[in-house]
């Protein structure tokens, strides 16, 4: 679908029934501006930019060491994924919406139903065209986010198992938590922010997670993986 094309000719299309809705100096003005309006639909902000991932989705305090952002980059991708997959069904049925509309439309002889029919299918066009403009943007931030793990997986934490960095990562920011603290923290929040970050330490120290780990490791025939 060419989307600069077919949306300029969807937005002319409506100019008809825009009469009946608006001002005439309101609607000469919406003649005026259809490629400005075009060119506006095609380059508005769909979804985050790398800027906004970097420094809000992936902000330092929450996710400190790079196994953290690393894995942070697997959700946010994971995510999209799924978005992209029921965004796909959703584009399959307004697909098949469109070819029965058309079928309608050349065998209605009621003109009151041929005409809903028809607007039925100008919204469903319409939605086409919205529905690849979101696919565009949801597969930018699927590679986004790839390009985003290659760079944090630098080989120094596990990326198979994202128990493995969490209690480095979680230790990090509940100290940068704590450090927060003051006289305005409600108690509450005091009592979660210390409570979870004396828990990490005590696990650290005690090592329950090491031996925890090490029983992972062992296959089902019984033997240490090498």
């Amino acid at each position: 679908m060419n989307d600069k094309k077919d949306l300029k000719e969807l937005i002319k299309k409506e100019e008809t029934y825009l009469n009946n809705l608006l001002e005439s100096q309101d609607l000469a003005d919406f003649k005026n501006m259809v490629d400005e309006l075009r060119n506006t639909w095609n380059k508005q902000q769909v979804f985050r930019t790398e800027t906004e991932a970097r420094f809000s989705v992936l902000q330092d305090n929450r996710y400190p060491t790079k196994a953290s952002k690393y894995w942070q980059c697997v959700r946010e991708q994971s995510s999209y994924l799924d978005n992209l997959m029921s965004l796909s069904f959703e584009y399959r049925r307004n697909d098949a919406k469109i070819i029965w509309l058309e079928k309608k439309i050349k065998t209605e002889n009621d003109d009151y139903e041929a005409t809903k029919y028809q607007i039925d299918l100008d919204e469903c066009r319409f939605q086409k065209a919205s529905m690849e403009k979101i696919a565009r943007h949801r597969m930018r931030e699927i590679k986004m986010w790839s390009k985003l793990k290659k760079e944090f997986n630098d080989g120094s934490f596990d990326d198979q198992d994202v128990n493995q960095h969490q209690l480095e990562s979680y230790g990090l920011q509940y100290f940068g938590k704590s450090k927060l603290i003051n006289e305005h923290t409600s108690e509450a929040e005091k009592f979660n922010i210390l409570g979870q970050l004396e828990s990490l330490q005590r696990i650290k120290k005690s090592g329950e997670l090491e031996s925890s780990y090490k029983k992972e490791q062992i296959t089902k025939d019984g033997k240490n993986k090498t």
